[in-house]
């Protein structure tokens, strides 16, 4: 039996990676290697291309990752929808009054499997969102070789809150998948 963890679990995931998708998207459309739109005072500490090329491949892995997780749990809550679960009432959950011999069954553990799939997408895409920004912050702040007060100061907090922020989801789709 599917249980409301496990949707929530599913409803969580699609709406954080619609945030983060949307988020990567403003990313890709803005051009952070605008000379004029820097704060750096010094030429020596001017990131080189290769940060900003690293900025759009982040990018660009952070919105494939996020885009792979939802479509997995997307598709696993589609699989709960047309699933029928014991004490199934045709006329109650069907609305389009199916027989029953036309409902499929739902496998806990491949439902279990793909809802670890799907967080691990987000994971990973958390984590390259995170690469993508702190080479934003070299492009406008200064590179971190050049130890900038500033950079440091956007850098670390990012560098510690997200991983933390990402082992507490973790751990939530963990006990999703345990129930």
């Amino acid at each position: 039996m599917v249980t409301s963890i496990q949707i929530t679990a599913l409803d969580g995931i699609v709406n954080v990676n619609s945030l983060f998708t949307f988020a990567v998207f403003v990313g890709l459309a803005w051009n952070p290697t605008s000379p004029s739109d820097t704060l750096i005072t010094d030429p020596a500490c001017t990131a080189s291309r290769s940060v900003g090329e690293a900025l759009i491949s982040f990018h660009v892995y952070s919105f494939s990752c996020f885009l792979f997780s939802s479509l997995v749990a997307l598709a696993l809550k589609q699989a709960i929808r047309i699933s029928r679960t014991p004490g199934y009432s045709i006329t109650q959950n069907n609305p389009f009054h199916l027989p029953a011999e036309f409902l499929g069954q739902v496998n806990k553990n491949l439902l279990r499997i793909g809802m670890l799939i799907s967080g691990i997408g987000s994971a990973f895409g958390c984590v390259f969102l995170m690469l993508a920004l702190v080479n934003v912050v070299q492009l406008k702040l200064g590179t971190l070789s050049c130890g900038s007060s500033h950079t440091y100061a956007a850098v670390v907090p990012l560098v510690i809150f997200v991983p933390v922020a990402i082992l507490i989801y973790s751990s939530l789709v963990l006990y999703a998948f345990t129930r």
